[in-house]
């Protein structure tokens, strides 16, 4: 009977996967300023709503 390893694992290996992306992302100055994301989120709800804010370099 081959061995299966436990789910578990396969996501604490999805997290530092993650983890390391985000780290390098953030390292890369591919961040939103709080400014940027509290003027978004004030925005909610009134005639004038915000489209998210946007990272640098993303194509989305």
């Amino acid at each position: 009977m081959a061995k299966t390893q436990p789910q578990h694992l396969d996501s604490d290996v999805d997290d530092a996967t993650a983890d390391a992306e985000a780290l390098a992302a953030f390292k890369a100055g591919r961040t939103v300023s709080h400014e940027k994301v509290m003027a978004w989120l004030r925005s909610w709800g009134t005639p004038n709503e915000l489209p998210p804010p946007t990272i640098p370099g993303d194509d989305d």
